[in-house]
């Protein structure tokens, strides 16, 4: 038989055949050759276990393999195949299109008729194909032609079609623990055949708590981290990697935060929650996660000006102020001194009075203006610019406030339909429990009123 063409993308076949060669980074000659192998995944792979029941039964289901990055969810994928005599094919949904899936649903087709082989197919980073790509796979799917590993590092809720999600199980892997990192590097270095066993070198113990820190939990990020510190422990002549090996060799991690991703609502959430939980300790470790990221402070800042009325409000007034002004010295002095006036902005929203008051009362006064649609405005409250509207009782009896004690005065405001409905009560917090004060002074003597004209009329 004539040797099939690869498709196009589906370039990583041979993902464990070339797994020995040294030009390979260390994280790729490490990857785990069996289930065995694969650490930190316990609540998915062992006895009794859903991956390691799919494995032994030899009939692969659609999966969704979502996780953190470097927690092992292509090795599975190709594991699983492996395991289950699966023709493997690996494509990256950044690189690959539609032309691509069609060579791997072509080559399927030509391997289930002429040999009965199944396919599966691994789309890392899924969630980058739009709508009409993922369409264009559901039919191959639900044939069964092709079994789909869809690797993700985003929340597939958000970012799968519904009917790509009826058709496959998420399965959720755990980001990697220190003590799990520190076992595959330790693998790593005592391993001559794959890893650096050769080398003939040691860790310190604090340089390997320093590397499994650093590696937040991404095996991927641990291992090639540490492959750069032992070179460059061996160039200074030691055989001994230290922390100021892995301290050069990381120079800076990359924090998780995907600016279009859902760790980047994650990072908001916690950011806009501290706040409102009148953390500021927490509140700006949050931003300066945001900013070290590379977060655009005036989207910071933006939050901070819709906070500063949603959760704040009057119960104190500058707040809003305050955010106005933050969000102009970030836009007048940019980063990164600009940072310094987020701080001073996210302590003082952080630690001011709070009230939702205002923010509630918006809500259920749009609940009645869109249930009840176009209450007529009361006469006494329209303008009356011509003799015309005037003669049809437009303004007729309408009270000046400013003519009366305390520019208040009693008069119908709302609508008919909605006489002495209240929607705005003021908190007891802050400037707000003056407000709410100086309401109910207004309605006690607003009842004195009433009470005193219905005893004279008696």
């Amino acid at each position: 038989m004539a040797r099939r063409k690869p498709a196009p993308g589906a370039a990583d076949r041979g993902l464990f055949a070339s797994a020995h060669r040294a030009d390979r980074p260390l994280a790729d000659r490490m990857r785990p050759q069996s289930l065995d192998e694969v650490v930190g995944q316990d609540h998915l792979l062992g006895p009794g276990k859903l991956l390691s029941q799919i494995a032994a039964s030899g009939r692969l289901h659609s999966l969704i393999l979502w996780g953190p990055p470097g927690v092992g969810k292509t090795t599975i994928a190709n594991l699983l195949a492996q395991k289950s005599s699966y023709h493997f094919v690996a494509i990256s949904a950044v690189m690959a299109g539609i032309a691509d899936l069609r060579a791997v649903v072509a080559e399927a087709r030509v391997l289930q008729s002429t040999e009965g082989k199944r396919t599966a197919l691994l789309v890392d980073e899924i969630h980058r194909w739009n709508r009409a790509q993922q369409d264009g796979f559901l039919p191959h799917v639900e044939s069964g032609l092709v079994t789909l590993f869809g690797a993700t590092t985003e929340n597939p809720s958000f970012e799968l079609i519904a009917p790509l999600l009826s058709r496959a199980r998420v399965v959720v892997l755990h980001a990697l623990s220190e003590d799990h990192i520190a076992a595959l590097l330790k693998r790593a270095l005592t391993d001559a055949e794959r890893g650096l066993g050769s080398m003939k070198i040691d860790i310190e113990e604090s340089a390997l708590a320093e590397l499994a820190r650093l590696a937040a939990g991404d095996a991927r990020r641990a291992l090639n981290t540490m492959e750069i510190a032992a070179s460059l422990a061996a160039a200074s002549g030691g055989a001994v990697v230290l922390p100021d090996h892995v301290r050069e060799a990381a120079q800076r991690k990359t924090l998780l935060y995907d600016r279009a991703g859902e760790e980047h609502y994650n990072v908001i959430s916690a950011f806009i929650k501290s706040m409102r939980g009148s953390d500021p300790d927490a509140a700006i470790y949050w931003m300066m996660r945001m900013i070290e990221a590379g977060e655009d402070p005036l989207f910071i800042a933006r939050r901070m000006v819709i906070f500063a009325s949603e959760d704040v409000s009057n119960a104190d007034p500058r707040a809003l102020q305050i955010a106005l002004a933050v969000k102009e010295a970030v836009e007048f002095v940019g980063l990164p001194e600009g940072a310094i006036a987020l701080a001073q902005g996210v302590t003082y929203l952080a630690s001011s009075p709070k009230s939702n008051a205002s923010f509630k009362a918006m809500n259920q006064a749009r609940e009645d203006a869109v249930a009840l649609g176009a209450l007529p405005v009361p006469m006494h409250l329209r303008n009356a610019p011509t003799p015309l509207m005037k003669q049809m009782g437009y303004g007729a009896d309408y009270r000046y406030p400013h003519d009366y004690d305390d520019a208040a005065v009693e008069q119908q405001y709302l609508p008919d339909r909605l006489i002495g409905k209240k929607y705005y009560y003021p908190s007891n917090r802050g400037y707000e429990a003056r407000i709410r004060e100086l309401r109910e002074l207004r309605a006690r003597g607003s009842a004195l009123k009433q009470a005193q004209t219905k005893e004279r009329k008696s």
